[in-house]
């Protein structure tokens, strides 16, 4: 036997609810929308990109459409590749990125163990100094760094577009604070079993630290990865552009003829690696943010 619960009735439990809990709810609903107007707006033009990389044809009336286009092609891939050396600004991109990263990963972990583990004179103010190139835009040491590297012949080189990134300021501080957080016995402990202090932080510390160290590595990978304006300046050799430089090159010239599909095709390209990566590793790249208090 089922009850029906007339209309009325609802209206006046709806009614009879308080005032500040209707408002809550109102208010939950508006922001949930808010949130959803912002992500799709702000997604818009990746869904182009991509609609344009798979279309036939992006003239037309349907030409800003973010809906797929039919019939769906892979021709703008072919031609995209077909128009640049994409093997070699892979493999000057990969160069530059990891291995700027490994050097970074030697530094930050080594100066961030000092400050967190030792005692010195100066500790404090020198750990100030290196904070306040946090304050810095890199764009404001471009110039001075170029005329260093002329000085030591590494102009239009890849180990000088890497150089000035070997040091990093927010590497040092989030290792450092991540040593903080590890109990200071088992640092003791290590050294009367006879290790020396490499062997404490390669062996005890840092792999109590892989959180903070993926974190790192998300954003330093990300940022090389993406870098466009150091690498501009340094590098004159075709064959020596990573790939936001080739891209840019190669978007001029389709860009004239008015190819947005190979256009969106390259993009596409450039951005991929780095798009299966967090897919791949979200979880990980996720929880060693919210480990390490980035946000």
């Amino acid at each position: 036997m089922s009850v029906e619960i007339s209309p009325a009735i609802t209206r006046t439990q709806n009614a009879s609810r308080p005032l500040w809990l209707r408002l809550r709810r109102s208010k939950t609903v508006t922001l949930s929308v808010l949130m959803s107007c912002m992500a799709l707006l702000w997604i818009s033009p990746f869904l182009w990109m991509l609609s344009s990389a798979f279309s036939a044809s992006t003239f037309g009336e349907g030409m800003a459409s973010v809906l797929p286009r039919f019939p769906l092609t892979f021709d703008n891939f072919r031609d995209a590749w077909d128009s640049a050396n994409w093997l070699s600004l892979y493999a000057n991109t990969i160069i530059f990125t990891f291995g700027t990263f490994a050097v970074q990963l030697l530094t930050i972990t080594t100066a961030g163990y000092v400050f967190a583990c030792h005692e010195f004179r100066g500790k404090q103010t020198l750990f100030l100094l290196f904070l306040v190139q946090l304050m810095i835009m890199p764009v404001v040491m471009m110039v001075p760094n170029m005329m260093t590297l002329k000085t030591f012949g590494l102009l239009n080189t890849l180990t000088g577009v890497m150089m000035p990134y070997f040091a990093s300021a927010f590497g040092v501080f989030l290792m450092r604070q991540a040593f903080l957080a590890i109990p200071k016995e088992l640092e003791e402990a290590a050294l009367m079993e006879g290790c020396r202090w490499w062997q404490v932080l390669y062996r005890v510390l840092l792999p109590m630290s892989w959180p903070s160290v993926l974190a790192f590595a998300t954003v330093s990978i990300t940022y090389h990865w993406n870098e466009y304006l150091w690498p501009l300046m340094m590098l004159n050799d075709p064959d020596k552009q990573v790939l936001t430089v080739g891209l840019v090159s190669f978007a001029m010239g389709a860009e004239s003829g008015g190819q947005w599909g190979m256009i969106g095709a390259g993009t596409l390209m450039v951005c991929l690696p780095l798009m299966i990566a967090f897919i791949a590793f979200q979880k990980q790249f996720l929880r060693s943010f919210g480990f390490s208090g980035i946000k």
